[in-house]
C-alpha cells in the first residue's frame, strides 16, 4: 500500500518528522497500530510531502468493518507533530481480532440475558426492584455493544463516541426498566395455597 502524507508548519521553526503511525481504535482499544520510520524536515511557513510504502498484509488478521482511522506524524522524541482522523474500511476477517472480540460480547451478552430470564422464569430474582433492575443491567450494557460491533462490521456506521454512547446508554436503560417492572418474586398467586378442608362428624 502507497501512503502519501502532507506536513504543514504553521510556525516559525523548522519541524522534524520521524515516524508515521496508522492505527484504528473503536471501544477505547487499539486494534492496530503500524509506525514507519519517514525522517524528513519540514522547513517553517512551508509543506512537505512525502510517500511511503506501507505493508498491510496482516491487517485483515486484526480488524474487519469500519474503524476510526488515526494517521499521526511524530518527532524523533515520539511527540505527536500532526495528526487527522478518517474512517477506514478493513476488509478483515469475523475471526480477526476485532472480530473475535465482537463475538465474545455476543456470547457474554446472550448469557447475561439467559440467565437473568431464568432467574425471572424461577422467581429468582430479589425482592427489591432495583437489584432486580440491577440483574438486568450487564444484558443491556451486552445488547449496546453489540449493536455497536454489528454496525461496524456490516459497514453501516462505525463505533465513534457519537454512535457508542446513544447505543450503550438506550439498551442499558431499557434493560434497567425491563428488571425495574419484572414481578415480585412472591407475586404469583399459584404460590399461595387456597384450599381449604372441612371436616364434618
Amino acid at each position: 500500500m502507497k501512503v502519501s502524507v502532507t506536513v504543514r508548519n504553521d510556525t516559525d521553526t523548522v519541524q522534524r518528522v520521524k515516524i508515521v503511525r496508522l492505527s484504528g481504535t473503536a471501544l477505547a482499544m487499539t486494534f492496530f497500530a503500524y509506525d514507519t520510520t519517514v525522517p524528513f524536515d519540514v522547513p517553517a511557513k512551508q509543506t512537505v510531502t512525502r510517500g511511503f510504502p506501507l505493508d498491510l498484509s496482516d491487517l485483515g488478521s486484526q480488524a474487519i468493518g469500519l474503524l476510526p482511522t488515526k494517521v499521526e506524524v511524530l518527532t524523533p522524541e515520539r511527540d505527536v507533530l500532526a495528526e487527522v482522523e478518517v474512517t477506514g474500511d478493513v476488509r478483515g476477517s469475523l475471526w480477526s481480532v476485532y472480530g473475535v472480540f465482537g463475538l465474545a460480547v455476543l456470547v457474554l451478552t446472550i448469557l447475561s440475558w439467559l440467565g437473568a430470564l431464568i432467574a425471572l422464569a424461577r422467581r429468582r430474582l430479589p425482592a427489591n426492584r432495583w437489584q432486580r433492575a440491577m440483574r438486568f443491567l450487564p444484558a443491556g450494557i451486552g445488547t449496546g455493544l453489540v449493536a455497536v460491533f454489528s454496525l461496524s462490521v456490516l459497514r453501516f456506521v462505525p463505533p465513534s463516541p457519537t454512535a457508542e454512547i446513544p447505543f450503550i446508554v438506550g439498551a442499558a436503560g431499557a434493560a434497567l426498566l425491563l428488571g425495574y417492572l419484572t414481578p415480585h418474586p412472591g407475586d404469583a398467586s399459584s404460590d399461595v395455597d387456597t384450599t381449604t378442608t372441612v371436616r364434618l362428624t
